[in-house]
């Protein structure tokens, strides 16, 4: 699943080549039509495919940011501003092509699913391999109260002291503390593969509990999260099996790393082991991190 610096990529590739633009019309795949009529809230989340369809019509693009995980298209039409939230799933992607043909990889044209055709000429297209991915079309955030939940921004100067604060509560002491920085409440943006990556870096184990780490190391956990970000998004994010960024582009942090996806430690050549936390296979070297 992409991760905050994935997501990050996407937005700087997309904006300079969708913002001011106008959206003249809208089409949506007979897959996704399909799946709507089945009662299944396939990528369309809280609307009919007919109401996102005129609803979306005629916006402009003023403004497209980060938010955690997800891409916000900051809309506007008659005046009335809109939210057109993104998130990728595991394998969505947006191309900017002049046609369908213009996606380079059969497996994303296949897949394709939202075509919003530009005022002036073009397309920007949503594919989404496995269907994961969402969009809603909001007046605000409050409008889908989730998302006022997410944690501050990880290079936020507040970002340090609500991780503190968080860790301390009951319901995340116990937990394992790869459990809590992926938990987007805590951390905003850290998932599977920065976690496990910014654990090996402090020699941490994954499986220790939150309260089983003190102050002082927490804030050096912290800070190694917020570098493996960074690093991250300076090398395009890491492409793994389905995630590209906009038209197809790759990612180079896969090379960099140095636990995830592992199977011997990159440190001291120990075979890696694997467990089973929060649902996620977190990959790790019983000699180094404890």
């Amino acid at each position: 699943m992409p991760e905050l610096p994935e997501v990050e990529g996407v937005v700087r590739d997309l904006a300079p080549l969708v913002e001011g633009r106008t959206i003249k019309g809208l089409s949506v795949s007979d897959t996704v039509v399909t799946s709507k009529l089945a009662g299944k809230e396939t990528i369309i989340k809280g609307k009919t495919v007919e109401d996102f369809l005129q609803d979306m019509e005629l916006m402009h693009i003023q403004k497209i940011v980060r938010r955690s995980k997800y891409i916000y298209f900051h809309l506007k039409k008659q005046e009335q501003s809109y939210l057109l939230v993104s998130h990728l799933g595991m394998t969505g992607a947006w191309f900017v092509v002049d046609s369908l043909n213009g996606i380079a990889e059969e497996k994303f044209r296949k897949h394709a699913h939202i075509f919003l055709e530009m005022e002036d000429g073009g397309l920007l297209i949503y594919s989404d391999i496995r269907r994961f991915g969402e969009m809603r079309l909001l007046q605000s955030e409050e409008d889908f109260p989730p998302l006022l939940d997410m944690a501050p921004e990880p290079f936020s100067e507040e970002a340090l002291d609500h991780f503190l604060e968080m860790a301390e509560f009951t319901k995340y002491k116990s937990k394992a503390i790869k459990e809590v920085i992926m938990d987007g409440k805590v951390i905003s943006g850290c998932g599977n593969i920065y976690a496990t990556e910014a654990l090996f870096h402090m020699n941490i184990h994954p499986a220790r509990a939150a309260k089983r780490i003190s102050r002082k190391r927490k804030i050096l956990l912290f800070n190694e999260i917020v570098r493996v970000l960074q690093e991250s998004i300076d090398a395009g994010g890491s492409t793994i099996s389905d995630y590209r960024s906009v038209n197809g582009n790759a990612g180079t942090m896969q090379n960099r790393l140095h636990m995830y996806g592992k199977k011997v430690c990159s440190t001291c050549e120990t075979p890696t082991k694997s467990k089973q936390i929060a649902g996620r296979t977190s990959v790790y070297c019983p000699a180094c991190q404890k």
